[in-house]
């Protein structure tokens, strides 16, 4: 179901996050022009991240706000991953005291990897992590739906 929150205009710069038990895919993006860049993704052990490593990243591009996928059963109930990609979405807030928000990212990753075996040939995704990819089709997917106004809108 998609959120019905208004996202204030002010918040511009969003990055987006694919969480993982293992990696935690990263993605900044521009809510003006709805698009959004891959970033390296970063280590997570049983799905807790290097909390340094994290606030390094977000030190560097300054985000307004943050978005993270929220793996949805196929029946749009909670999975237990839903609720530990939730938890992370509000641990980033408390840390990082930015809004941050989740988004639907049903199908996402399986998006991800047939894109970049379309593309490439690769599939053995251990090696080469769509991590990023993921979040990217996770953020411009949120950034769909909160679109920023431009200026003389």
């Amino acid at each position: 179901m998609p959120e019905t929150t208004q996202i204030p205009q002010r918040i511009a710069s969003v990055m987006g996050f694919d969480f993982g038990t293992r990696r935690i895919g990263i993605a900044i993006g521009q809510r003006l022009i709805g698009s959004a860049t891959a970033l390296s993704p970063i280590k997570a052990r049983d799905g807790v991240p290097d909390w340094e490593q994290l606030e390094k990243v977000i030190e560097e591009w300054q985000p307004d706000a943050f978005v993270t996928g929220l793996p949805l059963n196929m029946d749009g109930t909670p999975s237990e991953m839903s609720r530990r990609a939730a938890k992370f979405a509000r641990r980033l807030e408390g840390r990082f005291h930015r809004p941050s928000y989740t988004h639907d990212e049903r199908l996402t990753s399986y998006e991800a990897k047939r894109q970049v075996m379309e593309e490439s040939g690769y599939q053995n995704f251990g090696d080469y992590s769509v991590d990023g990819l993921a979040a990217c089709l996770i953020l411009e997917s949120w950034m769909s739906e909160h679109p920023k106004a431009g200026e003389n809108e």
